[in-house]
């Protein structure tokens, strides 16, 4: 039976709903998250390796580039550090993801989507959920950074903070949109191999964008100017050095309402996945 909104003789409780609403769904993302200790070690092992030894192996070759935002030569770890990040929040989000197939296939999913309340409320509290786990994830690792001598001025901050929060919305709802296509827990994998590693290594993530120009990949330059973590990278590297790009912001917002507009349609009983199987 399709989810329903609340009736007009229900407006007047709509925001107790709501509260409801959103502390079983964050308040369950959250919780199950501490249940989990060894998922943040695990979600920070991968960044802090590429961290650690990818840019002691690559110092040399990659932290002498000036190119914008930087207006001087910077170390390689600096460059890394919005990459890393964005990093972080790729694989949260397809954890997410992979927690939403989990959820359909467990039944779990399909009784919260059945609830007395607008879909997309709940879908926009899934969306919450995950990202305020991304960005709690980016923060420590955000923290690890500076504690390896990351410089990053105070007055930057909030700016950071904000683009991460964006770059981490943006992701989560890619990962609600893979959740709607992504049948079965076995095909995980092959997201993992089709989606997440050429959307992070088709990038500035690790590496400026001249790099591929200067080896002649204009191909491959041009994917990466149409690759939405491109600009969520490159939102933060702008705002961590206390700077503005605006097709940056304008890709990641834009790209956020509209994958959460997919899943949305994707989730919807009456034309979306949850009709194609015949649930919901």
């Amino acid at each position: 039976m399709p989810a329903t909104p609340l009736s007009p003789l229900a407006a007047p409780s709509l925001p107790l709903h709501l509260a409801r609403a959103l502390r079983a769904v964050v308040g369950r993302e959250l919780g199950r998250f501490l249940r989990q200790p060894t998922r943040l070690g695990s979600a920070l092992v991968r960044p802090l390796l590429w961290f650690v030894v990818f840019s002691a192996g690559f110092h040399n070759v990659f932290g002498v580039a000036i190119i914008p935002p930087y207006e001087t030569y910077i170390e390689y770890q600096v460059y890394m550090v919005p990459g890393l990040l964005g990093m972080v929040a790729l694989f949260n989000g397809m954890q997410s993801s992979l927690s939403m197939v989990y959820d359909r296939e467990m039944g779990v999913m399909r009784l919260l989507l059945t609830a007395p309340l607008a879909r997309g409320w709940l879908l926009a509290f899934k969306l919450l959920g995950s990202t305020v786990l991304s960005v709690l994830q980016m923060a420590v690792f955000l923290l690890i950074a500076l504690a390896f001598g990351v410089e990053l001025a105070w007055a930057n901050l909030p700016g950071l903070l904000l683009a991460m929060a964006c770059a981490a919305a943006m992701l989560a709802a890619l990962g609600l949109v893979l959740s709607v296509y992504v049948k079965q827990l076995e095909n995980f994998a092959g997201t993992m191999n089709f989606v997440i590693f050429p959307m992070f290594f088709i990038s500035p993530a690790l590496y400026p964008l001249w790099k591929l120009e200067e080896s002649g990949a204009y191909w491959l330059l041009k994917i990466a100017a149409f690759n939405p973590f491109t600009h969520a990278v490159e939102a933060m590297r702008f705002a961590m050095m206390g700077k503005f790009n605006a097709m940056a912001w304008a890709v990641v917002l834009g790209c956020t309402a509209v994958f959460f507009v997919l899943a949305l349609w994707g989730y919807d009983p009456q034309r979306g996945f949850i009709r194609q199987k015949g649930g919901g």
